[in-house]
């Protein structure tokens, strides 16, 4: 990625970031990153994401959606094709939360040579390390913790 006017992104991180998960760590693993993460387990131990989005799941609204924590584009949209507890499961047992292809908006999302995940907007979101049932994209949490976009 080229660089831009704040690392690979044209913009720092949005002030607030959803789940209480930390500024200064996001502007620099989406920013000034291409290869590193949030220590694994953080979105489980160090945010408050388990909870609230447990909280915002209803049965007309079962899924989450996450979006750029630089841009606020829709990102990922989970679960898709699986249960909020597989999605989650998948997730602890990997230490981030892991996206499977159905729940990519790739709109907004490319994988580069090497497997890296980055938005168009030149955020680096994590990895894609695919499994046996298929591409699996190991994403960082503080890098799609971002507010949707006001239309």
């Amino acid at each position: 990625m080229a660089p831009k006017a704040h690392g690979t992104s044209a913009t720092p991180v949005q002030s607030t970031l959803r789940w209480n998960c930390d500024n200064k760590l996001a502007d620099r693993i989406c920013n000034f990153n291409r290869h590193y993460a949030e220590h694994a387990t953080y979105f489980n131990r160090d945010t408050t994401f388990l909870t609230d989005a447990q909280a915002e799941l209803t049965a007309d609204a079962p899924t989450i959606d996450f979006y750029d924590s630089n841009s606020g584009q829709k990102l990922f949209t989970a679960p898709v094709g699986r249960t909020w507890d597989q999605f989650i499961a998948e997730s602890k047992a990997h230490g981030w939360p892991s996206f499977r292809d159905e729940e990519v908006n790739w709109e907004y999302v490319r994988c580069v040579k090497g497997g890296e995940a980055v938005s168009v907007d030149g955020t680096h979101l994590g990895h894609n390390l695919p499994d046996a049932n298929g591409n699996r994209y190991c994403i960082n949490l503080v890098s799609v913790a971002g507010n949707p976009v006001q239309e």
